[in-house]
């Protein structure tokens, strides 16, 4: 029913910037989406989220204060912007929508129903 594309991924010097796009496909009828990041041989970790109704954003203090998080409803679109990046920010990011109600908490994977492929972001001089 639901497909998440994204785009915009790559590489980047730290101090960089990056904006991630995630294009949904299909009607998105849950309240929330939300980004989460995978570096190799880690877990996948929770980046932010954002609500699909009200705009209402969510963080990790990991990157509070150089990522935001926005959306077009228009475009079916959910946006990462990534500032002042740093080597550790490396990692496949991936959009991730909830597909009704939360059956989890938003910053849990569990709480998503539909995920995207997944897309490389290298911070690297």
């Amino acid at each position: 029913q639901v497909q998440l594309v994204e785009s915009g991924g790559g590489l980047v010097q730290p101090g960089g910037s990056l904006r991630l796009s995630c294009v949904a496909s299909g009607r998105i009828f849950g309240a929330y989406m939300g980004w989460f990041r995978q570096a190799p041989g880690k877990e996948r970790d929770f980046v932010g989220w954002i609500t699909l109704n009200f705009g209402n954003t969510y963080v990790a203090d990991s990157v509070k204060g150089r990522f935001t998080i926005s959306r077009d409803n228009a475009k079916n679109t959910m946006y990462l912007q990534m500032d002042s990046l740093k080597p550790e920010d490396t990692a496949v990011y991936y959009c991730a929508a909830v597909a009704g109600v939360l059956r989890r908490g938003p910053d849990h994977l569990a709480a998503y129903d539909y995920w995207g492929q997944g897309i490389q972001v290298t911070v690297s001089s």
